[in-house]
């Protein structure tokens, strides 16, 4: 069986509260988001994530899309993963380092999709892991400034 999970991580020069503040805001999402493809959050949701909440994305892979969100995975400052109708996941660990950075771990998790079989098939987590090393990238700039 294939591993169905990617990684990246990165040092970012912020404390863990300010990155995962960052996360836990949708309206954020675009700023960080190295696949080009979130546009602004759905019209409705919530202005901060917890466990449970629920989210709207307007998306453009192509085409323009929306998709529904739920976060899975809530640990304040330090873990929070969301999933939508397929059952895989995006999740974020923070871990805090000393002099104030934090080590940010992203993950693509497709173990839990619905049918995970077809991404194995797919060039997605390929894709993904590109586009995580660019919202690593684009985390570390907008925290620098």
């Amino acid at each position: 069986m294939p591993q169905r999970a990617i990684s990246v991580t990165r040092t970012i020069p912020a404390p863990a509260e300010r990155i995962f503040d960052l996360l836990a805001r949708p309206a954020e999402h675009p700023v960080i988001d190295g696949s080009g493809s979130v546009r602004a959050p759905r019209p409705g949701g919530p202005d901060r994530l917890a466990l449970g909440s629920t989210f709207g994305m307007d998306m453009k892979m192509g085409l323009a899309y929306r998709i529904e969100n739920t976060v899975v995975e809530f640990d304040e400052n330090r873990l929070i993963a969301w999933r939508h109708f397929n059952g895989h996941r995006w999740r974020w660990r923070l871990t805090p380092l000393d002099g104030g950075a934090t080590e940010v771990t992203e993950t693509f998790d497709w173990s839990t999709a619905r049918i995970p079989f077809l991404l194995d098939l797919s060039s997605f987590p390929r894709r993904n892991k590109a586009a995580m090393e660019k919202s690593l990238e684009l985390m570390a700039a907008h925290f620098a400034t």
